[in-house]
């Protein structure tokens, strides 16, 4: 198991399969992308895509996105649609019955979940977005026994969650702290919005993650904390918990 970076990339990716007519409601959609993490279910990579308009039907996955260039509007069931920007955090829970509207070409990274359970009503009536300004509560910090520093003051919010809890995503925030290296439990995809983290594996060089950068942690993966400012990031577990 190791780290996946994403903003060490090449920005030139394959080319994809062409969408499935059925799905297109207006455009011929060219897509390109990179897969760099695959296991039960779950994948994680990068997307690209020529303007085009889906149909409306009930999304096939649980998805969770980082849009990094371009424009994309979501219509739902009742006719209202929300918008999303390059920089915006945002998902689409399975069975959610919506179109993919874009006019211009767009990149995304990633997070595809097929195997959760459908949560009804998940994302209809309310918004999509992951807003890294919204209010979070105090949550439980890590163990004790692991810490190499004094316990931080941790903060987070669960902004959906599959019905079987295997695909949870939210934002969160802890005060400086440090830690071993421990064994991840879930697979966990992070999108930082405020400070730096760097993970360390063992007998690797260590990676910082910095605003406005992805990494990815395999469930399983070795992988010691350390960050000595106040972070805030989206996270996305993925998997069920040991």
């Amino acid at each position: 198991m190791t780290l996946i970076r994403f903003d060490s990339t090449p920005g030139t990716w394959p080319e994809l399969p062409p969408t499935p007519l059925a799905s297109i409601a207006t455009g011929t959609p060219v897509e390109h992308g990179v897969e760099l993490f695959a296991a039960d279910g779950l994948s994680v990579g990068l997307w690209s895509c020529t303007p085009w308009t889906s149909v409306l039907e009930p999304y096939p996955v649980d998805e969770v996105m980082v849009l990094l260039d371009g424009e994309v509007r979501i219509r739902f069931e009742d006719g209202r649609t929300e918008t999303f920007r390059a920089g915006d955090c945002f998902y689409l829970p399975k069975g959610l019955p919506c179109a993919w509207e874009q006019d211009v070409a767009v990149r995304k990274i990633y997070v595809i979940y097929e195997n959760g359970l459908p949560a009804p009503g998940a994302g209809q009536g309310g918004s999509l977005l992951i807003d890294p300004g919204m209010p979070l509560a105090p949550v439980q910090g890590p163990p004790a026994d692991v810490l190499t520093g004094p316990a931080p003051a941790q903060r987070g919010a669960t902004v959906y969650a599959d019905a079987g809890q295997r695909f949870v995503t939210g934002m969160w925030s802890s005060t400086p702290y440090a830690r071993r290296a421990v064994a991840h439990a879930r697979h966990e995809f992070m999108h930082v919005h405020g400070g730096e983290i760097t993970l360390t594996m063992p007998g690797e060089a260590p990676q910082t993650v910095g605003p406005g950068q992805s990494i990815f942690v395999p469930q399983g993966t070795t992988v010691a904390w350390n960050s000595a400012t106040t972070v805030t990031k989206l996270f996305c577990m993925i998997g069920s918990a040991p």
